[in-house]
């Protein structure tokens, strides 16, 4: 079983910034492995994937996020990280971290984003 863990969210006002962090520990294959992404759920909406890094270190954005957000990996300490700048009332949400290829980890509790004035 693999747990993962967020942190780092916050209250913000728009414009701000936060670092959030995910934390991946229990039965996996070297974290190094796996392509890592970044997901936020909003009330009332579907979990979305806002941010991807490969096992490689190559990185792809949703069209929302990109130029404001940017996802980074330390593989030595099985973390994935997600700067986020400029942010935005709509970037209000739960943010959650997983793997984007096969089957998903179950789901840490997240980390709570508010974005407000």
């Amino acid at each position: 079983q693999v747990q993962l863990a967020e942190s780092g969210g916050g209250l913000v006002q728009p414009g701000g910034s936060l670092r959030l962090s995910c934390a991946a520990s229990g039965r996996l294959l070297p974290f190094s492995l796996y392509d890592m992404g970044w997901y936020r759920q909003a009330p009332g909406k579907q979990r979305e994937l806002v941010a991807h890094i490969t096992s490689g270190g190559s990185t792809v954005y949703a069209d929302s996020v990109n130029g404001r957000f940017n996802i980074s990996r330390d593989n030595a300490v099985n973390t994935v990280y997600l700067q986020m700048n400029s942010l935005e009332p709509e970037d209000t949400a739960v943010y959650y971290c997983n793997k984007i290829s096969g089957t998903n980890w179950p789901w840490g509790q997240g980390t709570q984003v508010t974005v407000n004035s």
